[in-house]
This record gives structure tokens, sequence and C-alpha cells, in this order.
């Protein structure tokens, strides 16, 4: 049976965001992810509050990146967190956002051994131990926490690319995939069902996780208009082979990206094409949301993660959302 997620940025009080979780968890949502931009509330200070608030709900960081804070500090982080929740916090852990690396004067180096290696020391701090370890991008020289969780936290990878997914096969209890559209899943899969044998691990094992773009409304249009600034910012991060892909031209996200670069917002968004709309979000009326989550759990998703905007009411959505389509995905 699939699994939901559901996607808040703390850019408002943590207060509110803990009035959207609360509402989240009541309406069956499964788990609460929280975004990690240093220009946003922190995350774990709106996690805590959040597990202070819920009870059954799943939680954590999606995602955190091994270069702004020590995997050290994640890891402690994350544990207190579960014991503060009762075991119900979960690690996304992803290799950050370039843009807003360079702006804090952080290089963005060995991506796969920073995410990596980042697990394995996670990992061996919350089992206890001592951890003496010199990698290619992260080194403690006799760290230790000094409590351990009761339990082994769930580790959850953020990937795009075919390494990254090849990596979240073979190490992560699962993976988080920004993308929205089958084509991008029928290819994903593919990469993690290799690194899940390559681990002798069974496909079966791995949380599949669409963190897509979602907005539900049952007016379709007003649905695809509360969409259209987020799409445009996906559209103009896209790397060209994932364009082609969607055989949408480089020359209309260039438009958008021109646009973004000039601060004309109203301009940008105006360029956004139907087809992109397609390719990058999930949105429209309770049908047509469902019929494209079962689209993407016929091909192995399961979980999906309802992200920004969610709706053009965001209250007004989680409701809808927790009404009309969670207990309706076959």
């Amino acid at each position: 049976m699939v699994k939901f997620g559901i996607e808040f940025v703390p850019d408002t009080h943590p207060q509110k965001i803990v009035g959207y979780s609360t509402l989240a968890e009541s309406g069956g949502f499964d788990y609460v992810w929280i975004t990690d931009h240093y220009n946003n509330r922190n995350p774990y200070v709106v996690l805590t509050a959040i597990a202070l608030s819920t009870s059954k709900i799943n939680l954590g960081p999606g995602v955190t990146n091994p270069y702004v804070v020590n995997p050290a500090w994640t890891a402690s982080a994350v544990a207190s967190l579960d014991e503060v929740s009762g075991g119900r916090a979960v690690l996304g852990l992803g290799a950050g956002d370039k843009v807003t690396l360079s702006s804090l004067g952080i290089p963005f180096k060995r991506p796969l051994s920073a995410i990596m290696e980042s697990v394995e020391v996670v990992r061996m701090l919350w089992r206890g131990e001592a951890v003496k370890y010199k990698g290619k991008a992260v080194e403690l020289n006799g760290a230790r926490l000094s409590y351990r969780p009761a339990r082994d936290i769930p580790v959850f990878i953020g990937a795009q690319g075919p390494k990254m997914l090849r990596l979240a096969g073979r190490i992560g209890e699962g993976v988080l995939i920004n993308a929205s559209h089958p084509r991008d899943f029928e290819l994903a899969m593919k990469e993690i069902e290799r690194g899940a044998d390559d681990a002798n691990r069974r496909l079966s094992d791995i949380d599949v996780i669409a963190y897509a773009s979602f907005s539900c409304d049952f007016d379709a249009e007003e649905a695809k208009r509360k969409v259209t600034p987020v799409v445009a910012f996906i559209a103009a991060g896209c790397p060209p082979q994932v364009l082609e892909r969607h055989r949408i031209p480089v020359d209309d996200v260039s438009k958008i990206g021109g646009a973004l670069a000039r601060g004309n917002f109203s301009g940008a968004f105006d360029a956004v094409t139907d087809k992109m709309v397609e390719a990058f979000s999930i949105y429209g009326t309770p049908r047509d949301c469902i019929e494209k989550i079962e689209t993407l759990t016929k091909i192995g998703v399961t979980q999906v993660v309802v992200g920004s905007p969610i709706g053009p009411k965001k209250k007004k959505a989680i409701n809808l959302i927790a009404r009309e389509v969670i207990p309706n995905v076959q």
C-alpha cells in the first residue's frame, strides 16, 4: 500500500508549520518532511516542535546535506529527534543545492563520496562507536556520541542522477527522488535495482519516494495556476538530458532562466508551458491526482510526498488530499 508524506518549507512561524503537520497527521499522512536551507527556520527546531505536538507521524529533514554541518552533528540532531518523538525520526540526506552552498562559500565536492561516507559514519555513531574515519570527503578522529538511539533510524537518500540512485539502492532504507513523471521513475527504478543487486538487497526493502511538486483542488485550472511558479524554478534548474527526456526545448527553458535572472518573475511564470507542468508536477482535481499517483505506484513508487505548493490554499488542500486522495488510491 502506498504511503503518503508531506513537505513543508519552514519559511513561516514554526507554530504555523506545527499546525499544518498536526492536520496532516490527523488526515492520514505517514511522514512530514521539513526542508533544510539556512535562510529559513532551523529544521530541527521546527521538527522538535512538530514531534511534541504529534504522536504517530514520522518526521525528518528532507533533505539535509553533509557540507553545511559535520555528519556527526547531524547524527546527534536526528538521534535527539528520535528520542523526543518516541522513535519516529528519519534522516533525509542529499548532496545539497550548489547555489546555496556557493552563497555560503562552501565548495561542492565529491557528492557521491560525501553521501556514502556520511551514511557510514552516522550509522557508526548511532551504534555507539568511537569513530576514527578518514574518507575522501569525511574525516572524524575519535568522535563519539554520549548516548545511543533506541532503534535503527532509517536513512533516506536524496538522488537524481544514475550514480546516486545506485548508491541509494545499495545503502539507503529509501530514496527521495525530486520527480513527478513516470518517465523519470522508469529510469530511476532500473538504477535503484542495480544498486540493490550489487548489495544483495531486495528492491522491495527500499522505499522509493516521489518527492513531487503537488497541487490539488476541485478547480484543476486553479491547481495548475498555483503550481506554475514552482515548475518555473524546477524547469530552470533542469539538466539538458532531463529536458530532452520530456521533449522540452532548451530555448523555452532559457526564456524562464533569463527572466528569473532579471527578477522578472511574472515573465518567467508566463513562459512555463503545459508540457513543463505535466513533466514536473502532479496537479489537478483529486481524481486527476489519484490517476497520476497510481501510474507511479505501478512503476514501483512506494511513497508520494506532497510537496510545494500542495494547493491554492494550504489547509484546504491538506484536508482535500486527506479526504479525497489518500483513501482512494489503489
